[in-house]
């Protein structure tokens, strides 16, 4: 059986040595989801890092764009193209782990995130994709979309407008396989966020007709298990997990202050981490066992991806069974009565003579409704000199 606390402790170690080796970043906040991460990634989100984009995978969105180590990390571990040295790379020119996710950059990154906010509007996006993808393709008995979207956000990402209007909208759109976890560690780069953030977030989510869950104990699998099983059983609203944590666990002096946030823990603060976890090894080393127990190329969920097995395998196109450039034009054109005459680009000559005044009028003016689009933009441009 996986051992939760290694596997989390795993992601902090990442955490703490990519931001001290790059002496920029924030790892705070990935120490503190890392017990999240643990629960989501490890038990329930379907990926398949062999073919990363295949369609009917889960999606998992780092709205706190700012704690990208944490996704690196467990695109590390989980056997993604993202190895080691990449992340030795943090944060510096032409690597693909840069301080924020790129989308297209990363491989296993889903979108580009760092405004606070933006990401979770991305992901109500993503769930309404499904929902429609769904509505359009799925047959009783044939399940081809089928998938959760997930989405991890902090306070920062709650205060912001954009939040407010996109989970009004998934509430109203009934997005169910919307599932977002809060970490709720109460703590920004300018310290303790009571003083100027007092929303009830569980009171708003309701309003947004969500289906609200918590507080729990960030910090233990567990229970986040189980509250991510019971969101996943909901038929009708969106959830949100409000998860209790501590920015920088683990960290002796630095938990649960702003100086864990947005800068290095430093040397001495790292090896104290390091004692207080029981992480014996050293700066980017990863036991084997852990690499086991992260591996998502080993579980069956991940091998046989959901809602492909009961397609045929899809032929390969050939030479001989792609369509010709003339059968592509032809199709293209659908009134055949105004359709010009088709010749290979290399057969084209420009026409030499001018088009007659009356012709050069009705090209000046809007097309018909019953004029073909292709054939009228396909029509010669010269015109006839004026006397």
């Amino acid at each position: 059986m996986a051992n939760a606390s290694l596997m989390a402790n795993a992601i902090r170690a990442l955490a703490m040595d990519a931001v001290q080796l790059a002496n920029s970043g924030h790892p705070g906040a990935p120490m503190g989801m890392a017990d999240m991460a643990v629960a989501l990634w490890g038990r329930h989100l379907s990926h398949n890092p062999a073919p990363p984009h295949w369609a009917n995978r889960d999606r998992f969105v780092l709205s706190n764009g700012h704690g990208s180590m944490l996704l690196y990390a467990l695109l590390h571990l989980t056997g993604y193209d993202l190895p080691m040295d990449e992340l030795k790379h943090f944060r510096q020119l032409h690597s693909r782990t840069a301080g924020h996710p790129e989308v297209g950059v990363t491989p296993g990154v889903e979108t580009t995130t760092g405004p606070l906010g933006q990401g979770t509007a991305n992901a109500v996006g993503m769930a309404l994709a499904e929902k429609l993808l769904a509505a359009e393709f799925n047959r009783e008995g044939h399940t081809v979309v089928d998938h959760h979207t997930y989405v991890f956000l902090g306070d920062g990402c709650l205060m912001e407008g954009i939040s407010h209007e996109a989970c009004a909208l998934a509430g109203a759109w009934k997005l169910n396989k919307l599932i977002a976890l809060y970490d709720d560690n109460g703590i920004s780069i300018d310290g303790k966020v009571s003083p100027w953030y007092v929303d009830d977030v569980a009171q708003r989510f309701n309003a947004y007709q969500w289906n609200v869950i918590g507080p729990i104990d960030g910090h233990n699998p567990d229970i986040v298990d189980a509250a991510i099983a019971q969101a996943r059983e909901e038929t009708d609203r969106p959830t949100l997990i409000i998860c209790k944590t501590h920015i920088g666990q683990g960290s002796p002096n630095r938990a649960n202050t702003a100086k864990a946030h947005g800068e290095p823990l430093g040397a001495d603060e790292i090896a104290l981490t390091r004692e207080r976890l029981g992480w014996t090894h050293g700066p980017f080393e990863i036991p084997a066992g852990v690499y086991a127990d992260w591996d998502a190329r080993l579980r069956a969920p991940s091998a046989k991806p959901r809602g492909t097995s009961a397609l045929p395998p899809m032929p390969r196109p050939t030479p001989n069974s792609r369509p010709s450039s003339r059968a592509v034009w032809r199709a293209s054109c659908r009134n055949t009565s105004r359709r010009r005459r088709w010749t290979p680009s290399s057969r084209r000559t420009p026409r030499p003579r001018p088009w007659p005044a009356a012709r050069r009028a009705r090209s000046r003016s809007k097309p018909s409704p019953r004029s073909c689009p292709s054939c009228w933009a396909a029509a010669p441009t010269s015109r006839a000199p004026t006397s």
